[in-house]
């Protein structure tokens, strides 16, 4: 059963390792935000699992409390680990951080507004009648 329990502990710092590289590797805030936040949630849960597993087999009078506080720690992280990215995410995408590399990008409302001589003119450009018929 050790080596079950040393095999999710060292699964989980792998995994939680790997947020490291992400962080030194990706060239711009969201692709670091994804590298950080799915990395920490799925290493989290080996190691919360490995904790959890090591009470169990060895259980004594705490052991019920330290996996508990465990799980409720590993729920915090898994609800909440989303959520803040997004909350970056979205506050540098509105800040004019724009992600690297992208040539469209979807979330840029302000130029994707036109007004109503620019959309006149695409209708007479493609063709298309007005109300009256009338090219």
């Amino acid at each position: 059963m050790d080596t079950f329990i040393v095999s999710c502990l060292v699964i989980g710092l792998v995994v939680n390792g790997m947020s490291i590289i992400g962080l030194m590797r990706f060239p711009d805030i969201y692709t670091r935000l994804h590298a950080a936040t799915k990395t920490t949630t799925f290493g989290s849960i080996f190691v919360v699992l490995a904790i959890v597993i090591k009470n169990i087999v060895y259980y004594d009078q705490a052991s019920l409390t330290i996996a508990i506080h465990s799980i409720v720690a590993l729920l915090v992280i898994i609800f909440t680990n989303p959520i803040s990215a997004h909350a970056i995410a979205r506050a540098s995408l509105l800040s004019g951080i724009k992600p690297f590399g992208v040539v469209i990008n979807e979330f840029d409302y302000k130029s994707q507004i036109k007004s109503a001589d620019e959309l006149e003119l695409e209708k007479v450009s493609e063709g298309i009648p007005d109300e009256d018929g009338v090219l």
